[in-house]
């Protein structure tokens, strides 16, 4: 697998702008996995086709139960700069029911190492868990702060088709929370982190300044990304490309010499729709100047008129001339956004 990945990056090395990469991400599934050696392997390969920022930011995802004694110090000497923790929760019951492999005392161990080797660290948190509280989810948050991160990325729970809790909520053996309850640990979520200074900068992501993650903004702000292994998504030149999702596919055609992807080039409308989404999602907002420059007039006009119903239920407003969502109105933003995409001209 690790030699077919590597074969794929030197296949697709003219698949992004030439110009300096300014972030490498491990992610998508246990990276940890790898060996500082196997890690350090992967970023010389992409030294080799692509030149690097010289404040390139390279992450690794970890789960707490990967985490053993010596490993930080000899990923930080490989180039790894930056960590997102998956901690889920700091609550035992929580991290049982979403079969997690790791404890609570699991996560603190790994969080006092990780402050002492790295300034840049992300720990993941999940509301609207099945049995959570405000009061619950308070004293998560709280924990979470008590290791003074400088990001925090926060989902809610989503129910993953052939997963054990499918099969639970499936049976009434676990009874998911109203949206209303969700909604109101979101709102919780968002203030506790605001109070703290942590900037609300896309809807699930919240930075101190100077720590927004480089490699997720950089999908939010449509800028172009080479996604290598299985199931990785790509996206260059107004075309977005995804790998087969099968490991055994996937090596036997990276090792034929072809490549195991589809490619979809996205229409006008389709790069309008992404642009409100993404747009809607962060604190930038969707700029009417924007729209104007990258689409033209009949979109723009299009937006403005789209927008005005939400204006007046005030879950969007006019902030000069971009568009932003109201406080209120964060939790339902994806559903803002589906409203305003375009079909057809």
């Amino acid at each position: 697998m690790l030699e077919a990945m590597l074969k794929e990056l030197t296949l697709r090395k003219n698949e992004l702008p030439k110009e300096p990469l300014n972030s490498i991400y491990f992610g998508g599934g246990t990276p940890s996995l790898l060996t500082p050696s196997q890690i350090e392997k992967f970023i010389e390969a992409a030294n080799a086709h692509f030149d690097f920022n010289p404040n390139i930011e390279i992450t690794l995802e970890m789960n707490p139960d990967d985490y053993v004694e010596g490993f930080f110090d000899e990923i930080k000497a490989v180039g790894i700069n930056r960590l997102s923790i998956g901690v889920q929760s700091f609550l035992d019951r929580e991290l049982s029911l979403m079969n997690r492999a790791h404890n609570a005392q699991d996560a603190y161990l790994v969080l006092d190492s990780v402050k002492q080797h790295f300034d840049n660290y992300s720990i993941d948190l999940i509301y609207g868990v099945p049995g959570s509280s405000l009061i619950s989810w308070k004293k998560n948050l709280e924990i979470a702060l008590s290791f003074s991160p400088p990001h925090i990325s926060s989902y809610a729970l989503t129910v993953e088709p052939k997963t054990a809790l499918a099969k639970q909520v499936k049976n009434s053996e676990v009874i998911l929370l109203e949206e209303e309850e969700v909604a109101q640990q979101f709102e919780l979520l968002i203030d506790s982190l605001t109070e703290k200074d942590f900037e609300h900068y896309e809807l699930s992501n919240f930075g101190l300044f100077g720590y927004h993650s480089v490699n997720n903004s950089s999908y939010w702000q449509g800028k172009p990304y080479l996604g290598i292994g299985p199931s990785a998504h790509s996206y260059f030149n107004k075309e977005r490309s995804w790998n087969v999702a099968h490991n055994k596919k996937y090596t036997e055609q990276i090792f034929s010499g072809s490549l195991p992807i589809k490619r979809e080039k996205l229409t006008k409308i389709d790069q309008f729709n992404e642009f409100i989404m993404t747009g809607l999602r962060t604190s930038s907002g969707v700029a009417i100047h924007d729209i104007q420059t990258l689409f033209g007039q009949k979109f723009s006009t299009l937006f403005e008129e789209q927008v005005e119903k939400h204006i007046r239920h005030q879950h969007l407003y006019w902030d000069g001339d971009v568009v932003r969502v109201t406080k209120k109105a964060k939790f339902l933003v994806d559903g803002i956004a589906s409203d305003l995409f375009l079909l057809n001209l």
